[in-house]
């Protein structure tokens, strides 16, 4: 299958399902879709514990859907292989000041960027410059690492030269006008985990630049437009033969995905969610507007530690004057049996996930090839280690 074959189907079942994916259960007490697919939610709201846990874990395995949905014809399309790399592990010398989880990211990363002898390499988006550092020991050459941060750049250039990595960090702001006088054709750019417009600024300069590229994308919702507007010329005509509509919020459904949390962080999570939805309730009684209200979010250990003083918290953000004789257990009680609902909805959505995530890099990957490049699309690990393990690799087809 081409890149373009893949790109266009997968176009063609995003439109076809989105007013089941696009939907938002926790907005909605009776799904809109819910009279049109009545047996996908009757399948779904009978799901028990374990299957549920299966199917947040692996939506296309076994999927009780699969009488009605694409189950099949999505996993294969979302079917991608582990992008082809080179070296060995990194020594542990080299993670100095760096997390776990991200250096596990940056081990399996720096194999998949190929550099040249006579290309400079630059690290976009560098943070601290972890990768930069990695990618100097291990290609034995200097590295540019650009970050906005002043405070990033000096604690990263700190770690650098206590490693003895030939790193350079420099302020800059990627989405500055000067920003592509970092790049040029003989320039290999590297992003582990840019998000949304910084990797888009990336691939933008680079077309002009005639760099080569080693992208892991993320977080495209995190955007300055209101409506997704495709980087590909194919990628506008298939959003508008086929009518696919994309908000922010919709591309938000593209990183859902997460790696399974520690026990007390999920319960945080379930009693997070339990508590939204059981003032969800309660705000739409108190204000007479059956709708749902956006409520702040609240990092781990600032939530309330009540239910009612929860109430009372997002209450007063929204300026809402809560009556004196709220059934706090019995509003509790109706969050936790919708959250559960909820969850269990979900899974219709999830079908979508990973392919509306394969498709927006491949909208950036058949952009990059308009533009004359040669790119590749796969994996760099596990889902385990990071569900965004989507890797494009391009170099212009003209360079030898």
């Amino acid at each position: 299958m081409t890149h373009t074959e893949r790109f266009t189907q997968l176009a063609e079942r995003l439109a076809e399902w989105q007013p089941l994916w696009r939907c938002l259960p926790f907005q909605h007490p009776r799904l809109p879709w819910r009279s049109r697919w009545p047996r996908i939610a009757e399948a779904l709201l009978a799901l028990s514990e374990p299957e549920l846990a299966r199917l947040q874990e692996d939506p296309f395995t076994d999927s009780p859907l699969a009488g009605w949905l694409p189950v099949e014809d999505l996993a294969r399309l979302v079917a991608l292989p582990e992008l082809a790399g080179q070296g060995e592990s990194l020594p542990e010398a080299w993670r100095e000041g760096v997390g776990e989880r991200k250096w596990r990211q940056v081990q399996a990363f720096l194999p998949r960027i190929e550099v040249r002898r006579d290309e400079a390499l630059v690290e976009w988006c560098a943070g601290k410059g972890h990768l930069s550092r990695a990618l100097s020991h291990h290609h034995a050459m200097e590295v540019t690492a650009l970050e906005w941060q002043p405070a990033l750049c000096e604690s990263g250039q700190v770690l650098a030269e206590r490693q003895g990595a030939r790193v350079a960090l420099r302020e800059q702001n990627v989405m500055a006008e000067d920003a592509g006088r970092w790049l040029n054709g003989r320039t290999r750019v590297a992003a582990l985990h840019a998000c949304g417009d910084l990797h888009r600024r990336l691939l933008e300069l680079a077309v002009e630049a005639g760099s080569a590229v080693t992208l892991a994308p993320c977080c495209y919702q995190r955007t300055a437009d209101d409506r997704y507007q495709p980087l590909s010329r194919l990628g506008r005509r298939l959003v508008a033969d086929h009518g696919l509509a994309l908000s922010r919020d919709d591309l938000a459904l593209a990183v859902q995905e997460t790696v399974t949390a520690p026990r007390g962080v999920q319960r945080h999570r379930q009693r997070a969610g339990a508590w939204r939805l059981g003032f969800d309730r309660l705000q739409r009684q108190v204000r007479g507007i059956d709708a749902y209200l956006p409520v702040p979010s609240l990092a781990y250990g600032q939530m309330p530690e009540t239910f009612a003083a929860f109430c009372r918290w997002a209450a007063d953000r929204k300026g809402i004057a809560l009556p004196g004789n709220v059934d706090w257990v019995r509003l509790e009680a109706g969050g936790w049996q919708r959250q559960a609902e909820v969850a269990r909805l979900e899974v219709a959505r999830h079908l979508f996930r990973r392919p509306l995530e394969v498709w927006l890099a491949l909208d950036r990957l058949v952009f990059l090839e308009e533009a004359g490049y040669a790119v590749e699309l796969g994996t760099f690990c596990a889902r385990a280690l990071t569900p965004r393990n989507l890797v494009l690799r391009a170099r212009r087809r003209d360079q030898p």
